[in-house]
């Protein structure tokens, strides 16, 4: 074997170039040579420390050095930022499986025009490049797939092993540029000190710090600078900071919007080479918020789960779902609500939910409280509160992301809670959805729209949340006022990966509208590079390769309504209810028929349980069930309407 294998790398046709023989130092500081041996491969890798995707795709590497045993693998560390003791840990950290060299002032890089981490190079016998690219697809910036199509540094070795050409010598390596050394402008008009370490402090230092979900810090000068290609282009991609909001639509408390100046002082920056600038200009370091951050201590701590939750190393995990028993034995108001990860290295997101035991009084869909990097702690305007029934349970919805090396995970959620005196407005939250779509195979931008079919009018909407799931591309909400139409929210770029709630700055009386609508978009092509398979029809379900089409709505309504006509006080009776207008009950009738078409499909009359969808049973048939007997009558229907359009 040994003889054929010489012999067949003797035939291969030389690359398109070669690089020399190079020497560097190793994490124990001897310095190691690569040059190049007769009838042999090696395999160059440029990795980072802090990368995701080195992370991730060093089990991939280590394998793959297993299973082509014969040819000599070495990694190398060109980054400005990872100093040998950074290079030793992840070598360690990761087990891997072939020397780690460290490239000061990335001369090797350069030679090989290096660009990304990770990015591979085949050299034969003679070190010429037989390839150079990725390792293979199943992971890019922000998508992970559930396991890779196309292996091109697998095949390469298959290939050149056995005597054959690669099929295709070069792809294009995607992760974080590598980052280089660079002469900076001293008399630049930017520099570190003065306007670029305020701008990360503003949007990007509290998830890039130690210990949080960002995966590189950037609280330092030397950091920054390592790192200030990627910055740019994450930025200019509309990857970071996480916001997807349409500037040009609405105002939000928590929006994370960059704005197109601040923008243009990071380039600016980086163009002029990173100056540094006064140490006298530098900002006060921001204090790390530890610990609970609602107004008070919490009254009550719930685990996820009486055990941690195992993330593995690298590929994909589905949503996790944990039911938890907190024990109310009766009626509690909620005033204040926190997710705490227990690793927020790995915690990308978390939902809480309240499961109300059957037949219990309860409104909304029951959205507790949800933790997505660099939120805030969920605590009420005074006197404001969601009630969760005694005997409830919660629900944790956890998405993890690997990151590269297993690790674990115990997440809690700390409440506090109101006395039934002080609470005078019930918060809780509705859901607008669209669940009999159906996504043609390979269609690009398949629209679905749908409505709120019940609000309440005394009732003043805070916040809004899109839903959707792989192939969710866009969500736009309308509110209509006569014959305008409003946008309150537009999402031109929908990622599933971040569960934004976008809290309203001025929130909205639902008296004041007439309807809420919206319209999301979906890309079921092989163009979106996390859509699971674009030749199926895609319909709705929970599963991640299934879709969904949802918005969620929290509002908040007095628990005392108004009366809408007071009775005199020399009248027995009640007064009787506002007549309807025409229009009025055009609308009314409009709503009643639509859900019973929808709905009803033995024609009876009624909407019966088994007839609602689940998502329709989970987020909206509590608006109309009103004797929970499990069942929507026209009447039911009729009522929740008619109080909708007055």
């Amino acid at each position: 074997m040994k003889r054929f294998f010489a012999t067949a790398i003797f035939f291969i046709a030389s690359s398109a170039f070669a690089v020399d023989s190079f020497q560097l130092p190793n994490i124990d500081n001897e310095s190691v040579e690569v040059a190049p041996k007769e009838n042999q491969l090696t395999v160059v890798c440029f990795l980072g420390t802090e990368c995701p995707l080195a992370k991730l795709y060093a089990p991939r590497l280590n394998d793959l050095a297993a299973q082509f045993d014969s040819v000599q693998f070495v990694a190398i560390n060109s980054n400005q930022q990872d100093s040998v003791e950074d290079v030793r840990k992840y070598a360690e950290t990761h087990s891997l499986a072939f020397p780690m060299l460290k490239d000061f002032r990335n001369e090797v890089a350069d030679q090989f025009d290096a660009k990304r981490t990770p990015e591979v190079f085949v050299l034969d016998g003679d070190f010429d490049v037989r390839y150079r690219g990725r390792i293979d697809d199943q992971y890019t910036p922000g998508v992970s797939k559930a396991a890779a199509s196309r292996h091109e540094l697998r095949e390469a070795l298959e290939a050149l092993t056995a005597g054959r050409e690669v099929a295709e010598p070069e792809t294009t390596p995607v992760g974080c540029f590598i980052g280089r050394v660079r002469e900076p402008v001293v008399d630049s008009s930017v520099n570190y000190c003065k306007q670029v370490s305020r701008l990360l402090q503003q949007h990007c230092v509290e998830c890039h710090r130690e210990g949080e979900i960002g995966p590189f810090s950037l609280e330092d000068y030397e950091e920054v600078t390592g790192w200030a290609e990627t910055m740019i282009e994450v930025i200019d991609e509309g990857r970071m900071p996480p916001w997807h909001a349409n500037p040009k639509f609405g105002e939000f408390t928590n929006s994370r919007h960059m704005s197109d100046a601040a923008k243009e002082t990071l380039r600016t920056w980086v163009e002029a080479g990173m100056p540094y600038g006064d140490a006298d200009d530098l900002p006060e370091q921001l204090e790390r918020e530890t610990g609970w951050r609602l107004p008070r201590d919490p009254d009550v701590v719930v685990s996820m789960s009486k055990n941690e939750f195992t993330v593995p190393a690298d590929g994909t995990v589905e949503y996790q779902y944990f039911v938890v028993d907190p024990g109310f034995t009766e009626d509690k108001w909620i005033t204040g609500a926190q997710i705490q990860p227990g690793n927020s290295s790995v915690l990308h997101h978390s939902i809480v939910f309240v499961r109300p035991p059957d037949g219990s009084q309860f409104r909304g869909i029951g959205w507790l409280t949800a933790y997505v990097p660099g939120s805030r702690a969920g605590a009420f305007p005074e006197g404001h509160a969601i009630k969760v029934p005694a005997k409830s349970k919660l629900v944790f919805q956890q998405h993890y992301t690997p990151t590269g090396t297993e690790q674990t995970d115990l997440t809690t959620l700390g409440l506090t809670f109101g006395k039934d005196e002080e609470i005078h407005h019930e918060v809780y939250t509705l859901a607008g959805i669209d669940q009999q779509f159906e996504i043609p195979p390979h269609a690009d931008n398949h629209i679905v729209r749908s409505e709120v079919y019940s609000m309440p009018q005394h009732a003043t909407l805070r916040s809004i949340m899109p839903h959707m799931h792989l192939r969710g591309k866009s969500f736009r909400l309308f509110a209509e006022r006569g014959d305008s139409d409003e946008v309150l929210l537009d999402v031109p770029g929908y990622d599933f990966n971040w569960q934004h709630a976008y809290q309203l700055k001025e929130p909205i009386p639902l008296s004041s509208l007439d309807r809420l609508h919206f319209e999301v978009a979906f890309d079921n092509s092989a163009a979106n590079p996390v859509n699971p398979d674009p030749k199926e029809h895609v319909t709705w379900g929970d599963q991640t390769w299934e879709e969904m089409a949802v918005a969620f709505f929290e509002v908040s309504e007095p628990r005392e309504k108004p009366v809408r006509e007071e009775t005199p006080k020399f009248v027995s009776q009640p007064a009787k209810e506002e007549p309807l207008t025409p229009e009025q009950q055009k609308k009314v009738a409009e709503h009643v028929a639509r859900l019973m078409t929808r709905f009803d499909k033995n024609k009876n009359g009624v909407v019966e349980h088994d007839e609602m969808s689940l998502a329709f049973r989970r987020y909206a048939a509590r608006d109309f069930d009103h004797n929970h007997d499990r069942e929507i009558t026209k009447e039911e229907i009729e009522q929740a309407a008619r109080w909708r359009v007055k």
